[in-house]
């Protein structure tokens, strides 16, 4: 059952960059209102859903839609471990269309950044927003929310794409995954004009009290729980409520207060992207046992160092890369391939949870 609820060096912009025109942009800051829970059609021959699932083999993926080299050497990797065992669906952990997102559902980067890179991954993506697939004014603003409704009315048009609203959550028997949309408490340029998007506008509201209710009534013995903007992160973003160094409200304290409230001791897995890195963080303050992974490195690396702020198992600021998952109902194997410039794959982590 589907609930619906409505280049290797990174160029990712810093929130502090977007101070200065924040006030320009506030006429572009979106006042429109789109009403969740209106899924988009499904496309004629969509590759389906594992549903009630015993076993998934999954590949994580997160800051993918460049359509450059980098891209397809990580997607060329993934393609060499589908054909020796194949996975059953990918999550995309968000920025599915660099730099600003689509221009309406026919855009041709849905081809030249997602479909053409992933030909022969064949089986469902399901999709999260990106900050970037909500561009305004600046590339990755995040200011432009209606912009992502683009992606999924694409969830239509695409055999691979899913994305039947901007948070959903499928349930394939051994796991559940909840698809949830922080960008209204996360932008850098907020949506302080708008009561439909505002932290405590309709949007929001509506979407707290889904995820509460999905994550309650769920009885999957594995439960994951997809953001673009991560909680925990040793990387340059930041984590949540300091995001870019910033304070509370522009350093993402409200998208903080979120996780910790709806998220954070419910499922056992917080997956997110938008740091350009790979991190396997271990039991972090706030989050009640729920496990932070970031896997934001398909198509760009940071080339940055970690803070340290979080103790980490494994983390990789300098390669692209990508993640797998396999998952029984007794454990969760999780898997970090590095994708370095010589465009070699190597296991570079391996780790297994179990109930």
């Amino acid at each position: 059952m589907t609930r619906n609820g409505r280049s290797p060096v990174s160029n990712h912009p810093n929130r502090r960059t977007f101070l200065a025109g924040a006030a320009a942009a506030g006429t572009a800051v979106t006042a429109g209102a789109v009403i969740a829970g209106t899924p988009a059609a499904s496309a004629a021959a969509r590759y389906p859903l594992p549903r009630g699932a015993e076993t998934l083999r999954v590949l994580v993926t997160g800051d993918s839609g460049t359509g450059d080299r980098a891209q397809y050497a990580v997607t060329d990797a993934a393609r060499r471990l589908h054909r020796a065992h194949g996975f059953d669906i990918a999550l995309g952990l968000g920025d599915n269309i660099y730099e600003a997102g689509p221009n309406g559902p026919d855009d041709i980067q849905f081809l030249t950044k997602f479909e053409k890179p992933n030909a022969g991954l064949d089986f469902p993506w399901l999709m999260t927003l990106g900050n970037h697939d909500n561009s305004s004014v600046f590339p990755g603003d995040g200011g432009w929310l209606l912009r992502g409704d683009d992606e999924v009315k694409y969830h239509a048009r695409s055999r691979r794409w899913y994305m039947p609203a901007r948070y959903y959550s499928v349930a394939l028997g051994v796991a559940d995954f909840f698809i949830v949309d922080l960008h209204p408490l996360a932008a850098y340029i907020p949506p302080i004009l708008s009561p439909e998007w505002e932290a405590g506008g309709h949007y929001m509201t509506r979407q707290s009290r889904w995820l509460d209710q999905a994550l309650r009534t769920s009885t999957a013995p594995w439960k994951f729980v997809c953001t673009h903007h991560p909680y925990a992160n040793n990387g340059p973003h930041g984590p949540a409520g300091t995001y870019d160094g910033l304070p509370a409200p522009l350093g993402g304290q409200a998208a903080k207060d979120f996780i910790e409230r709806h998220i954070a001791g419910r499922a056992q897995f917080l997956l997110s992207g938008h740091d350009h890195s790979q991190q396997v963080l271990e039991n972090v303050g706030g989050l009640k046992g729920t496990r932070q992974i970031v896997s934001g490195a398909a198509a760009k690396s940071v080339h940055s160092a970690s803070t340290k702020r979080f103790r980490a198992r494994y983390e990789n600021y300098r390669d692209t890369g990508f993640m797998t998952l396999d998952i029984n109902p007794n454990s969760v194997a999780l898997t970090a391939f590095e994708v370095p410039a010589n465009g070699a794959v190597r296991q570079a982590f391996s780790t297994t949870y179990r109930r």
